[in-house]
């Protein structure tokens, strides 16, 4: 299976999981019935994540509370990165929306009421999607048995959906978003695998700048780098750089650093299976602790241990 943490949930945590950018992209979604209502200004995230294990491959999530009224709601984002429709995504909602209910009432025994909670899905692949938004739709029945009075007893569930595929870069651009929430949406939509990326990145230089400037503009800036770097075609690398070169000397310098720090890590991941291959060999089959300690530790780490398998007698002794 697929490795559970991918750039798209690695740069989608890191930029939407900042109120204001979560916020700014709640506002260009949700229903303005419903935007007016939520103090979107005091957006808190809530840490951890309600997806089962087995599909955190191909599913990210956030959780945040806001004010409505008053009382105490929260919004579920979950971004669906698989390479088809997910035809139960209804349900995998309103199980986590029930998730969430059971964590309330957890910390609120005495409560007799349930918060609001709004679900969102922000779809981004090739293909619009096409699977049902509501549970009832999932029901095996036909219109006829739903004319005759099941209707009324089926689930009412039914998620937003945030189809980027559907959103042309025209639309994008009037959204009313914050730089960085911007070009994370473009990016999902149009870096993996890219050939002609830094030609489409062309237009969205100003974009690219103003994340630059922006309070938290480094960190984030280099976010998007990192994500363009492991997704975008491999034959692209000078034309992003001459990009960056164009956006100005401070994302050079960053598109640089990143190009190193990816170069030095998949040296280290190298490294890491060598030593492991030789482990296994000496040891027989490794245990998962061990399996995790090499492949996090340092390139310095690595070295070391390499050193040391013909003369150590010990997994223990030799990862000491």
């Amino acid at each position: 299976m697929p490795n559970p943490s991918t750039p798209h949930d690695a740069v989608f945590r890191r930029i939407l999981s900042t109120p204001s950018n979560a916020a700014s992209h709640l506002r260009a979604t949700l229903p303005t019935a419903l935007t007016t209502r939520l103090n979107l200004d005091q957006l808190v995230l809530v840490p951890g994540s309600l997806i089962d294990a087995t599909l955190r491959w191909r599913h990210t999530d956030l959780l945040f509370t806001v004010p409505l009224d008053g009382r105490t709601a929260f919004v579920y984002i979950l971004i669906e990165h698989q390479s088809s429709n997910d035809p139960l995504m209804a349900f995998r909602m309103l199980r986590y929306v029930i998730r969430i209910w059971d964590r309330h009432l957890g910390d609120h025994p005495t409560t007799t009421r349930l918060p609001a909670v709004l679900p969102l899905v922000v779809h981004h692949n090739e293909q619009a999607w096409t699977a049902p938004l509501e549970v009832a739709d999932l029901i095996d029945l036909d219109d006829h048995d739903r004319a005759a009075g099941w209707k009324d007893h089926l689930p009412r569930f039914r998620f937003l959906l945030d189809d980027l595929v559907r959103i042309d870069e025209r639309q994008l651009r009037q959204r009313p978003l914050t730089h960085a929430t911007r070009l994370t949406l473009l990016l999902l939509k149009i870096a993996p695998g890219n050939p002609q990326l830094a030609s489409d990145l062309q237009p969205w230089v100003d974009e690219l700048r103003a994340v630059l400037a922006g309070p938290d503009g480094k960190e984030e800036f280099t976010a998007l780098l990192r994500y363009i770097d492991l997704v975008g075609d491999a034959d692209t690398h000078d034309q992003l750089h001459d990009l960056m070169t164009a956006v100005g000397p401070d994302a050079e310098e960053a598109y640089m650093t990143i190009a190193e720090t990816l170069k030095a890590e998949g040296r280290a991941e190298g490294r890491a299976e060598t030593l492991l291959q030789l482990l296994a060999l000496k040891f027989g089959p490794l245990p998962e602790p061990v399996l995790t300690t090499v492949r996090n530790a340092s390139i310095d780490k690595l070295q070391a241990w390499t050193a040391r398998v013909l003369t150590t007698d010990s997994l223990n002794k030799l990862l000491d």
